[in-house]
């Protein structure tokens, strides 16, 4: 679908309504004026009939009476100020026999409305005489003289020309007011728009301006309130993507720079057996050896990666980390068993909202460097406890501990106490997925008085609900 720009969408939701409201207002004007300029107009020709019915007499006694009409000049002269319109007059009785007046105009065959807007016996109506329109006033004028009685019927009729001009000129005001109203409305309207829309037009023209790969933040100092949200959500997802970006270069640099040294070994490990230099079984032995220091680096390296991955998607549910502890024990039970380790773990019930791989490999990493350093017949112990609101496992091993130097740089990927024994990433995994649950890992050498006797892996993580 196409989509509508922001300042088409403002400008017609504004304008659109105001020029609805307005053809709406400019009718309803129009009518109230028109009908305002017929009030005005039907009152003159009420006033003229009423003129004439003042001058009309009756002779004769009773029923048999008369009916005779003077009309005198006054009466028509309110019609003589504009030459467009003609007005005639019609007086009949109430059985419409002509007494003065225009015979062609159309004797009154209505009735007298129930509540008129005057006290007189007055009526309005539209005809037409001679092929014009006119308007018509009646005025039934009760006639009294002496002993005669009547009823004169007074019908005064004008032509509409003068009331057309009238109302096309009210029309034509009206409408050239309301234009001027909406245009005004809609050159600021337009104005606003444009200024409102400019810190987005500003942002556009900056994201578009920008080279591949600049993932800095956003500067919008004069942004308004409304793009605030806006802005700060899209320099998060920068700054996330900037993190991906830095940890997939990271990636593709250690990658490319660990596992050259075992591919080289592994090369130069080849070639001397092929040319009979070591006997053929320490060959494959050595060639073993190399090919699972770069499948456990390799694995290593892809199980970091897929923290990174995990880490941006939110966990549906909760893990219950004793469990997990419990399993994992059994799993490397002939590990614990090979090197004769007094071994106890105690747990309690610890729910963790996470993904279960990310849980395990922590839990992982951290025992399994724990048995590693362990020497045999040694102890190792695994503690998970509650409080509140966190739990915390406490791994203690009876190994030499580590150095304070090396404590520094233990959580950074490929720094390793033995060169030999490990890629150096089990550390950075456990301390990427802590991170990433917002909890916090340390090693602390135990002290006694023969000195140090072992390490203690002390982690915290923040309970979620039990699912």
């Amino acid at each position: 679908m196409k989509t509508v720009s922001l300042r088409r969408y403002l400008l017609i939701g504004i304008l659109l309504p105001i020029s609805v409201f307005t053809v709406i207002d400019t009718v309803s004007l129009y009518r109230q004026a028109l009908a305002a300029v017929n009030t005005a107009y039907d009152r003159t020709l009420l006033a003229s009939a009423k003129s004439i019915g003042e001058h009309i007499t009756a002779d004769g006694v009773g029923a048999a009476a008369r009916l005779r009409a003077t009309v005198p000049y006054f009466a028509l002269e309110a019609f003589e100020a504009d030459n467009r319109s003609r007005m005639v007059y019609r007086i009949s009785n109430l059985q419409g026999d002509l007494i003065d007046g225009f015979g062609a105009l159309p004797a009154w065959q209505g009735k007298l409305p129930d509540h008129g807007p005057y006290a007189a016996l007055v009526d309005f109506y539209d005809a037409v005489y001679q092929g014009d329109r006119v308007r018509v006033a009646v005025l039934l004028q009760p006639v009294a003289m002496n002993q005669a009685r009547a009823m004169a019927v007074v019908q005064v009729a004008e032509t509409l020309e003068l009331r057309h001009t009238l109302a096309r000129q009210i029309l034509i005001d009206t409408l050239l007011r309301q234009l001027a109203l909406v245009s005004i409305i809609a050159l600021v309207v337009i104005v606003v728009v444009q200024r409102a829309t400019r810190p987005v037009r500003r942002l556009s023209a900056q994201l578009q301006a920008r080279p591949d790969g600049d993932l800095t933040p956003l500067q919008a100092a004069d942004a308004p309130r409304e793009l605030i949200p806006l802005i700060e959500a899209t320099n998060n997802i920068m700054s996330r993507l900037q993190h991906l970006l830095e940890h997939q270069k990271r990636f593709v640099r250690d990658a490319s720079h660990q596992l050259r040294t075992p591919l080289a070994v592994l090369k130069v490990q080849v070639q001397s057996a092929l040319r009979g230099d070591l006997d053929a079984l320490q060959a494959l032995h050595e060639i073993n050896d190399t090919v699972q220091r770069a499948t456990g680096l390799a694995n290593q390296m892809l199980s970091l990666a897929k923290v990174a991955q995990l880490v941006q998607q939110a966990p549906e549910s909760s893990v219950e980390w004793g469990q997990v502890l419990r399993e994992l024990a059994i799993d490397m039970s002939p590990l614990i068993a090979e090197k004769d380790l007094d071994f106890e773990i105690s747990t309690e019930a610890a729910w963790i909202r996470t993904h279960d791989w990310m849980l395990r490999e922590l839990s992982r990493n951290l025992l399994h460097n724990a048995i590693v350093h362990t020497p045999g017949n040694g102890t190792l112990s695994v503690r998970l406890t509650c409080d509140a609101d966190r739990a915390s496992l406490v791994i203690s091993d009876s190994g030499p501990g580590i150095s304070a130097e090396l404590r520094e740089r233990l959580f950074q990927p490929f720094s390793s106490g033995e060169v030999r024994s490990g890629s150096g990433l089990g550390l950075a995994i456990s301390h990427e997925i802590v991170q990433a649950l917002a909890g916090s890992i340390k090693l602390t050498n135990r002290e006694s008085a023969s000195g140090i006797s072992g390490l203690d892996s002390h982690v915290e993580l923040p309970l979620g609900p039990q699912t």
